[in-house]
């Protein structure tokens, strides 16, 4: 009994860790394709600029023309949304030029799923109201089915309640028979919409053959591959397999972007189930995918999902700068005692005295600067227990600004060893004086700078406003922002304290509160007003 319990536990953890590699490898893939993504773009956008060529080239063709109306929204109906629209509403005016009915009820169809895919569901109930069904031929119904069936499923995800959502599951299985009456049962379109049937309805082992066999047909195109993939993994996700569920996501993800599919929701549920998963890493990197996706497209609703996800996603981060924080208390720690040794060995080598005492000089303003940072990092880990009110931009910035530092120390490190190993000793404080604190002053401002404009991109215009046309800041030509801007820029961010912002800017308590009243009192509102308008600037 206790040989076959080791047995199943032995391949219990056999599985767990071939998946977690699985998985590992399947993310590092990734990574790669969204390295690339800018090469997959830039092909389709060559596809669309060669179609937009022949239509100008065949604009005389009526036909011909809402042909290549025709070819541009297809290549973007799954890119780009306010496009798409565009060139629906051209083919639907070429239709009714044309005269035929039917071309009409087929772009009406196309128009209906530009409102679908942007998270318009009014108007395209209201578009999909005045198509008749009875009168369309079987080409057409059968499209029609099969897009309010997807209209319906929407509509209950889009609820997600008790009492509404059945109701629109029940309409959309109704319509998804009526469709699956008229493809051919080897079409990708059958086997997709009935095991998406099946898994609505709650048949899920079912719908898991359909979907399967689906993935394994080796002549489904990138996009066919997503879509099924995605689908597939809402099974999994249900059952609480989600290892499984982000294998088949992840597929999913790389094959909407390697196939320029912006209309997507692969990357958001993915960022999900990493987060849940403790995978911070990963899901922040495709929670931006999503943002990126659903901004370039303009999906409504993805840009809503994104929203409730995100700032859990953020605020673990906060937990990660705080880890980040304790390393590199320790790494400097590290770095002080490898120059205390280094000063051991200058003082056993050295011959003159007079090196001797300029050898101790130099490693007593190297442990003053030592205690120093080690201050700063200690206030920096203080501050961070209110980083929760910061968005995630500020939070990305402190986060990189610690890595980079991180980067930093870790090369002063090696640099010191080597010389130590090849006894160049003279030459390490060389590596000190390397050191150039204005200039990383500089860099860190101009990163803050950055950070802070691109969380609050009306803070310059909006605090221009309280001032006279006279009294307003003009920034220099490649300046972003100035001591005036930066000190109400840290009170917009949460920090009051005059002593606080002083330390930040590196100037006196005296120096900070003769700027503040300075530019309150050239302000055309109240004094006591002012710091509440500058609080009520919005971020984005």
């Amino acid at each position: 009994m206790k040989r076959i319990v080791l047995f199943f536990l032995y391949i219990l953890i056999f599985k767990v860790g071939y998946s977690q590699q699985s998985i590992e490898s399947s993310l590092k893939e990734l990574k790669s394709v969204i390295n690339k993504q800018p090469s997959y773009d830039s092909i389709k956008q060559n596809s669309i600029d060669s179609i937009k060529y022949e239509l100008i080239a065949n604009a005389t063709h009526v036909q011909e023309t809402y042909a290549n109306y025709a070819a541009l929204y297809e290549a973007y109906k799954i890119y780009k949304y306010d496009s798409a629209y565009s060139y629906a509403l051209r083919m639907l005016e070429t239709a009714e030029q044309l005269g035929d009915a039917n071309l009409i009820t087929y772009t009406k169809l196309k128009l209906s799923f530009t409102f679908l895919s942007s998270g318009m569901y009014k108007e395209t109930g209201e578009s999909l109201s005045h198509i008749q069904a009875a009168t369309l031929p079987d080409s057409l119904k059968v499209l029609y089915y099969a897009f309010l069936g997807r209209y319906y499923y929407d509509l209950g995800d889009y609820d997600n309640d008790k009492h509404h959502t059945p109701n629109y599951n029940k309409l959309a299985a109704q319509y998804i028979d009526s469709a699956l009456a008229l493809w051919q049962p080897n079409s990708y379109e059958y086997a997709y919409y009935k095991g998406l049937r099946e898994l609505k309805s709650g048949n899920k082992d079912k719908a898991v053959q359909y979907f399967t066999a689906l993935l394994n047909r080796p002549t489904l195109t990138l996009h066919q591959v997503a879509v099924t993939a995605s689908t597939l993994s809402d099974f999994y996700i249900q059952k609480g397999q989600n290892d499984r569920a982000i294998e088949l996501l992840i597929k999913a993800t790389i094959a909407d972007i390697k196939s320029s599919t912006k209309e997507t929701s692969a990357a958001f549920i993915l960022a999900s189930l990493l987060y849940k998963k403790g995978d911070v890493k990963n899901a922040s990197l495709c929670i931006e995918q999503a943002i990126s996706d659903a901004a370039f497209y303009g999906a409504r609703q993805r840009k809503v999902q994104v929203s409730e996800i995100l700032p859990l996603i953020e605020a673990e981060k906060i937990s990660m700068v705080e880890s980040q924080q304790k390393i590199l208390i320790s790494y400097a720690a590290v770095v002080t005692v490898l120059l205390l040794v280094v000063v051991g060995l200058v003082i056993l080598v050295s011959k003159q005295v007079k090196k001797l005492k300029l050898a101790q000089e130099v490693i007593s303003k190297a442990h003053e600067k030592e205690q120093a940072i080690n201050k700063q990092l200690a206030e920096t880990n203080d501050k961070l227990s209110d980083a929760n009110k910061i968005k995630e931009e500020y939070i990305g910035f402190f986060f990189n600004i610690n890595a980079a530092f991180y980067d930093k120390i870790e090369k002063i490190k090696k640099n010191v060893e080597k010389k130590i190993q090849e006894r160049r000793l003279d030459e390490v404080k060389m590596v000190f004086n390397t050191i150039n604190l204005k200039s990383e002053k500089e860099a860190l401002l101009n990163s803050f700078d950055h950070a802070f404009l691109k969380l609050f991109p009306n803070f310059v215009p909006v605090f221009n406003s309280l001032f006279k046309e006279e009294d307003q800041v003009r920034l220099a030509e490649g300046e972003l922002m100035n001591t005036d801007l930066r000190i109400f820029a840290l009170i917009r961010m949460g920090i009051h304290d005059t002593e606080k912002i002083a330390q930040i800017l590196q100037y006196s308590v005296n120096t900070i509160n003769t700027y503040k009243t300075k530019i309150k009192n050239k302000s055309i509102v109240p004094n006591e007003e002012f710091e509440k308008r500058i609080m009520a600037i919005k971020a984005v």
